[in-house]
């Protein structure tokens, strides 16, 4: 087959700064701020934008102000707007925010999901249940959140069968997606290829993401066994904002920057401008007072930084030169 003819290989991205990274950074943005990263990242092509959480503002104050955040939201198609629900007062504020889409959250070990929302993992699915239903008599589609899928900072290694298991129960509750994270970034590919494995004997690879943190570098190298599996949905994080509150050392999801980078590389279609996504990762790390996590960020901001100067220069050349 001719290249022209050949099909265009799409991978559908799913932004996670707003809500996963921010709501891990020390330095609060203010509404405003947020409104304008919001649309930034819509500017540069990212097309599915998790941005706020309904959850209580005591635990997580970077995320206060979300009803406020989606009543300011510009409507604008095909951009879709997702929220983090963790029970049914959450989901009653997200319907009134007229949120897109909402997100579950549980994990593979009762350790974690005690730490994170109080409760073990059963109980978490048993939760779900009415809510999943309740969201999708409205016409709100569910994402199933399952974190710690290659370890956990309680429990140690998980096993995949149990990753497998867990994942056709979120589809079986109704969920349409089930985001796979590895959350302390621990994995590697020799860790995450028997993993998905496990899932995609249970679960089309049409109905999965890949959440994969980078904490050891290896968030990039975990994508290549996902994408060669199947799965063209990916979780990443604007200039690699954010991190785990219960897992030190943990760095935020993949830089946004760096998958669109390696996917374009790959010959694959993401529908994103590159440098209106790396200078948005630079403007929000100057906003938030923190280094760009994003390699490909640094370097694309350290080149136009340098056209910028020699732009200068020609024209101060000019002007010595001139009449």
């Amino acid at each position: 087959m001719s290249r022209e003819h050949r099909p265009v290989d799409r991978v559908s991205l799913v932004e996670m700064g707003p809500r996963d990274g921010l709501q891990n950074e020390a330095r609060i943005l203010p509404l405003a701020q947020r409104l304008e990263l919001i649309a930034h990242l819509a500017e540069s092509g990212l097309q599915r934008i998790e941005v706020g959480a309904f959850v209580s503002p005591k635990r997580v104050p970077q995320m206060a102000d979300s009803g406020a955040l989606f009543e300011a939201l510009p409507r604008r198609t095909p951009v879709r707007y997702g929220a983090l629900v963790p029970n049914l007062q959450g989901l009653q504020a997200a319907i009134s925010a007229r949120v897109d889409e909402i997100g579950l959250f549980t994990a593979c070990s009762d350790g974690f999901t005690r730490a994170n929302i109080g409760i073990g993992v059963e109980e978490s699915l048993v939760r779900f249940a009415p809510l999943v239903t309740e969201a999708r008599r409205l016409g709100i589609r569910v994402r199933g959140y399952l974190s710690t899928v290659i370890a956990c900072p309680y429990e140690g290694p998980t096993r995949p069968k149990r990753v497998a298991a867990l994942a056709e129960r979120l589809l079986d509750l109704g969920c349409h997606e089930i985001s796979l994270g590895d959350t302390i970034g621990v994995g590697t590919p020799g860790t995450v290829a028997p993993m998905l494995d496990a899932v995609l004997h249970e679960v089309p690879a049409g109905r999965l993401a890949v959440h994969f943190h980078d904490t050891y570098g290896q968030g990039l190298a975990n994508l290549l066994p996902a994408l060669e599996r199947g799965i063209r949905t990916i979780d990443c994080s604007v200039a690699g904002l954010g991190g785990c509150p219960y897992a030190p050392g943990a760095s935020g999801n993949v830089a946004s920057e760096e998958v669109v980078y390696l996917l374009h590389g790959l010959g694959m279609h993401t529908g994103v401008d590159l440098d209106k996504l790396a200078a948005t990762g630079q403007w929000v790390s100057e906003q938030l007072g923190r280094a760009n996590g994003s390699r490909v960020g640094r370097a694309l901001h350290a080149k136009a930084l340098a056209r910028q100067q020699a732009t200068q220069d020609e024209i101060a050349q000019g002007e010595c030169h001139g009449p």
